[in-house]
This record gives C-alpha cells, sequence and structure tokens, in this order.
C-alpha cells in the first residue's frame, strides 16, 4: 500500500508503543506526532472519538482517512503491509490475538498497580499482576522453543509484550515487588525484548525520566515509596 503514515502518539503510552513497533519490524516509514493528553488540542479532539491514542493517519489518493484504536491500527497495518507479523494459520492466528487481550489486560492491572492508593491494595494488585504472568509463564513453558512468543519468529504477540515489560525497568529501579519472581521463561522474554530494535526505539531517550516523574505524581501508595526514596538517595535519584 503507498501512502503517508503519521502515528499520532504521547511519549508514555503503551498502545502507542505497539504500534511504532509494528511500523518498524515492517519497515514502514511514518511520522510521529505528540500530543499532551492532559491539555488536548483542538485538532486532536476533532479527530479522535475516544479523545486516546493512538491515531493512525492514512494519507492515500489526495484523501485522509485517520483510525483510532491499537488493535485496529494493528491489523490494518497486517493487512495492508507487506512482512506480516501473524501466523498464517488461523488457529495459531486466533491464539496469537487471544494473548494480545491478555497483555491488554496485564497493562490494565499495571494501571491498577501503579495507582494503588494504600498499602493493602498495592500489595493485592502485585499479586494480582504476579498470577497473570504466572499464566504468561506456564504458556511459555508449554509452547515456545526460542527467543520469541512463536519461538524463533517475532509476532504481534512480542510487539504488545515489549511495553509491557518495559515498565518493570522503572519498577525495579523503585523497588523489589517480586512480580515476576520465579518466572524465567518471562524473564529470558523481557530481555530479549528489551535489545530489540524495534522495541528499543519505539520510545524517546527520555523515557524513564518521564515515567518515573508519572508515577512519582500519582499520588499513590508507589508514590510514596518514591518519595521516599527520594529523601533517602537524593543525589542518586537527582541524576
Amino acid at each position: 500500500m503507498t501512502a503517508s503514515l503519521t502515528l499520532v502518539s504521547h511519549h508514555l503510552c503503551p498502545y502507542v508503543q505497539r504500534a511504532a513497533i509494528s511500523l518498524a519490524e515492517k519497515g514502514v516509514p511514518f511520522e510521529r506526532v505528540y500530543v499532551d493528553l492532559s491539555d488536548k488540542p483542538d485538532w486532536f479532539r476533532a479527530i479522535s472519538p475516544l479523545g486516546k491514542v493512538p491515531l493512525l493517519s492514512v494519507r492515500h489518493d489526495h484523501s485522509q482517512e485517520v483510525i483510532f484504536e491499537s488493535a485496529v491500527i494493528l491489523e490494518f497495518l497486517e493487512e495492508t503491509e507487506a512482512n506480516p507479523l501473524h501466523p498464517a494459520d488461523p488457529l495459531a492466528r486466533a491464539r496469537h490475538r487471544a494473548w494480545i487481550e491478555f497483555g491488554s489486560a496485564i497493562l490494565n492491572a499495571i494501571g491498577r498497580f501503579y495507582s494503588a492508593a494504600d498499602e493493602a491494595a498495592f500489595l493485592h494488585e502485585s499479586s494480582g499482576l504476579s498470577g497473570m504472568f504466572a499464566r504468561v509463564e506456564a504458556e511459555l513453558s508449554a509452547r515456545q522453543s526460542g527467543r520469541w512468543f512463536a519461538g524463533e519468529r517475532f509476532s504481534l504477540v512480542d510487539a504488545v509484550y515489549g511495553p509491557v515489560f518495559r515498565y518493570f525497568d522503572t519498577f525495579d529501579s523503585i523497588g523489589d515487588f517480586g512480580i515476576l519472581d520465579g518466572k524465567p521463561l518471562a524473564q529470558a522474554w523481557r530481555t530479549a525484548l528489551s535489545k530489540r530494535k524495534s522495541v528499543k526505539e519505539a520510545v524517546g531517550a527520555d523515557y524513564p525520566q518521564r515515567l518515573h516523574a508519572f508515577l512519582r505524581a500519582k499520588g499513590s501508595y508507589l508514590s510514596e515509596i518514591i518519595r521516599l526514596q527520594a529523601i533517602a538517595t537524593p543525589q542518586a535519584l537527582s541524576a
């Protein structure tokens, strides 16, 4: 498909990242425009029915269409661009789509984890996340024979879990919450994804600082941990 693509983004959004990873893996050139979701510009409100990112603006034959929702964007790219990331077999493809949905559920659980207001809620969400990754570990144990979710072939499932695991780089810098403990296959997958060029380049160089600042400002139990950590080690955290 010959078209000009623009990915409307937010610096921290994991759903934007999965679209950027897919585009990179397919070798598709695209522009990237960032919006402040706390102060949404009028042009963005006009083209985003749900007021969310990502959006994919597609200019083709003097016309422009805007696609919203990351799952729809990923499927559009699969249908229109070369280098498919889904498996060809319908049953395998359905399985991959199911684990993509599970990845979205994990992202929701991560949001509850870093937003938990008190210790009890924080520990509850931490336990829930650990249980979800235990399911991932079991799936990898039953099926995997290589670096990626489907073995040696990078897939859309990998594109989805790269942004999931990226959160834990920052979580690990804050404390040892044990969520991925005892899950060696998930840890190995995380490591492989962290080294993948498309995954690394899906965010800006300042992503860790942006995420840390976002978490600190949440007013949550995790925010308090960060605040106390900053008091204890101000020089380390000011770097």
